[in-house]
């Protein structure tokens, strides 16, 4: 065999190595990043009763079911203040369901809201009658499109 030959062997095994290396990173990430729920503030804006509306985002990307699911978050005003807690309820989110909420926070203006962190959960029961917070919080992630804050 040629030097050539020798040296376009070695680079062909090795592209064909790096591809198994990135295919192997590629399916061993995936499973864990796809393996969560997800919350998303999706926009907050003023109603002419004075509430701030919240719309919010649900994704099940995990492996469980659930039959009720609600998470408790406290609410800051534009000055980092804690003004309120409450629980942002989704009902029943099935493996891969993405649903859309809207919750109204009365007398609260969308420009005195700085801050929502998820505090807890709230309420997580399985379809299979169990009551498992884990599955709703571990590997949780939040996001916004909005001027708020938001996150864990």
């Amino acid at each position: 065999m040629t030097k050539f030959a020798v040296s376009l062997c070695f680079v062909a095994a090795l592209a064909i190595s790096g591809a198994a290396v990135a295919q192997t990173a590629d399916n061993a990430t995936t499973p864990a990043a796809a393996q969560s729920m997800s919350l998303e503030l999706n926009s907050a804006a003023q109603t002419d009763a004075g509430s701030c509306r919240l719309t919010l985002v649900a994704r099940n990307g995990s492996a469980v079911a659930t039959a009720a699911t609600a998470w408790q978050v406290a609410v800051f005003d534009a000055q980092g203040i804690v003004r309120s807690i409450l629980a942002l309820d989704f009902g029943a989110l099935p493996i891969g369901k993405t649903k859309i909420a809207v919750f109204d926070l009365p007398g609260r203006r969308c420009d005195d809201i700085s801050r929502i962190v998820v505090n807890d959960v709230a309420k997580c029961e399985t379809t299979d009658g169990g009551n498992d917070p884990s599955a709703c919080l571990n590997g949780l992630s939040a996001s916004t499109r909005t001027s708020i804050d938001f996150g864990l």
